[in-house]
């Protein structure tokens, strides 16, 4: 049997709490009790047997036929063991006359034919099981994405990857085994214990049968325990592994804080259990296997006796006795493995649950039944009375009020908190209003489909995150199916294209995990570019230069600019400058709107807009 891998984590070291944080990931201790093995087996069985495919169920069938076949004729075959022995020994009849050397043939071709049918079950199935794998893995793969930003900003990533990893390796799992190891072995459990019935009497099935409940009962017994250790163990792999990603994805604010040190008892904190964990995996292992090896030694010695009196007796032949110690070595090798496929199958079932947990979590966000796409005739932005609050205790727009009109830029600013970030979201529908409206063209963003919502937005984030591929890779994800030309004329109106070419692999240069290889600059131009190559009909930049310097910002500005023209524009800013020739101002405190105009109007009025103003000038000088 395996060694457990995973361990408990130890965090008495730590002053901070280092274990799981409360987060919408499935909980395995909420998730995996609340899902039964018989849930998760009925969820499981649509991909083996699905309606509208009836080549998978052809695939089953034939499966199950080589299964049965291959089966029948392992039973058969210690049958030709016995006579080749008789044949020798000059006793019995033998039930076909081939002779000691044509049965000993025939008892290597059983063994063969044994072998042959299971490796022809395993190819018949092996299409139908990858087929299940890869629905299902796609289709967890596209729930995430269906699930809130709610969800999305709280979620542990390394541990949500761990969950879909298990869970996809649990359903791989448990159709290999359950169906072709648990399941046989009963059904040749069932066919020995009639032919020792048949050939010899009651007791020896006695025999076999208490030998065998009582090795059933042991093994599930102390593999019951194990498995419930392996859960604790499991919530603590998944928290080292959470730290361990969420570390390296903070590689630069390790190094800056020279927190290294820190990093790695951190995460040695959460693998200390490790130790005590494989003793004690090693120990019960110890006392499964011995307690299984005397179970059934016990069994095969009583029925080798029982056998050894009869041939004495003369009422049983040495093949007979040599056929009933094949038949107790044929149990014995599959039930060596019974503790290792139950607890796994076990296993299997609590990761599963898990998955099937986080397939369980409702979309918070979903498009109305039968809703129609965004029809965009101008790109008119409209937010009528919006009321806003991330939790129920806690309003962030209370009754905000404005329009866009086509072609028109409009700036948004105010303190920290004061909501600015927020109407983005909204717009993007990220989180539905919780009153009022928010429209495209008079049309509510509620009623419409989000494909063709996100389709007529292009954002510009404060900090644009890339793909760890190519640069033209990440410029012409914004739309897909663009040419090189219209990447590179995108990249030339993001004025990024020149140093493009200055690199040594141009636009296949890799920009390296979350685009680390470049800097501030360069990936919000190449985010740019992206946008632009999108071509949206409604830009939203979302505090687009506030992380760059000053010179940089000067430059990203023009490019904005450029990517504004003929399009509505909406500009979250923390900056002012970056937005003092904006058609229109509006100024957030709280989630209210307390001014809005032009900027030189704003001044004028000498309010809450100038007080910013003057601040943040005098902060620069």
């Amino acid at each position: 049997m395996p060694a457990d891998t995973s361990q408990t984590a130890n965090t008495k070291k730590f002053p901070r709490k280092t274990g799981p944080q409360k987060s919408p990931d499935p909980d395995p201790k909420n998730v995996d009790e609340g899902q039964s093995g018989l849930l998760v087996l009925r969820k499981v069985a649509p991909y083996l047997w699905p309606a509208d495919m009836p080549w998978v169920k052809r695939r089953v069938v034939w499966a199950m036929i080589a299964l049965f076949v291959s089966k029948l004729i392992s039973v058969a075959t210690p049958l030709f063991y016995r006579d080749a022995v008789d044949a020798l020994a000059g006793e019995g009849v033998p039930m076909v006359a081939l002779g000691a050397i044509g049965l000993t043939v025939a008892y290597g071709m059983a063994r063969l034919m044994t072998v042959g049918f299971q490796q022809l079950r395993d190819a018949i199935f092996a299409r139908v099981g990858q087929r299940a794998l890869r629905m299902l893995a796609l289709e967890t793969f596209q729930h995430i994405h269906k699930l809130s930003m709610r969800y999305h900003i709280t979620r542990k990533t390394g541990g949500l990857s761990r969950i879909i990893e298990r869970g996809v390796k649990g359903v791989e799992f448990l159709l290999r085994f359950l169906l072709f190891n648990i399941g046989p072995l009963i059904l040749e459990l069932l066919m020995i214990g009639a032919v020792l019935t048949y050939l010899f009497d009651w007791t020896y099935l006695l025999v076999v049968a208490v030998t065998i409940g009582l090795y059933v009962w042991f093994t599930f017994s102390v593999t019951e325990w194990r498995v419930r250790q392996r859960r604790q163990m499991n919530a603590a792999d998944t928290d080292a592994n959470q730290k361990a990603v969420d570390s390296l994805l903070n590689y630069e604010t390790v190094k800056y804080f020279g927190a290294e040190a820190r990093e790695a008892q951190r995460y040695d904190g959460a693998m200390a259990g490790y130790e005590d964990a494989a003793i004690k995996t090693s120990v019960s292992l110890a006392f499964l296997n011995f307690g299984q090896s005397l179970i059934i030694t016990a069994g095969l010695v009583a029925v080798m006796i029982m056998a050894a009196i009869g041939v004495q007796n003369g009422t049983l032949t040495v093949g007979d006795f040599v056929m009933v110690n094949a038949y107790m070595v044929q149990i014995t090798v599959p039930l060596n493995f019974l503790g290792t496929v139950y607890r796994e199958i076990r296993q299997a079932l609590v990761d599963m649950g898990q998955m099937f947990g986080l397939l369980e979590q409702p979309a918070e966000i979903s498009d109305k039944p039968g809703a129609p796409a965004l029809n965009v005739t101008g790109g008119r932005v409209t937010l009528e009375d919006v009321q806003f609050g991330y939790d129920s205790e806690r309003r962030i727009l209370r009754g905000v009020s404005l329009e866009a009109a086509p072609g028109q830029t409009v700036a948004i600013v105010g303190s920290t908190g004061s909501g600015k970030s927020t109407i983005g979201r909204l717009l993007f529908r990220f989180y539905d209003v919780n009153n009022g409206a928010l429209k495209i063209d008079g049309q509510d963003v509620r009623d419409v489909t989000q494909n063709s919502l996100h389709r007529a937005i292009g954002v510009v984030p404060q900090d644009t995150v890339l793909f760890n591929d190519t640069i033209g890779y990440n410029i012409a994800y914004g739309r897909d199916g663009a040419t090189q030309a219209e990447v590179e004329a995108a990249a030339k109106d993001a004025q990024i294209h020149d140093f493009i070419l200055s690199l040594p692999d141009g636009y296949d240069t890799t920009v390296g995990e979350r685009g680390l290889k470049l800097s501030g600059g360069e990936k919000q131009r190449v985010g740019i570019a992206r946008t632009l190559l999108k071509d949206p009909p409604i830009l939203l930049l979302d505090e687009a230069t506030s992380a760059l310097d000053s010179e940089t910002e000067h430059e990203i500005q023009d490019a904005l600019m450029r990517a504004g023209q003929g399009r509505t524009v909406l500009t979250i800013a923390h900056r002012l400058s970056t937005i003092a020739d904006a058609d229109r101002i509006v100024v957030l405190e709280k989630g209210e709107i307390v001014e809005q105009g032009t900027h030189d109007a704003l001044l004028a009025q000498e309010g809450r807009y100038a007080q910013l103003w003057h601040r943040q000038q005098s902060e620069e000088a």
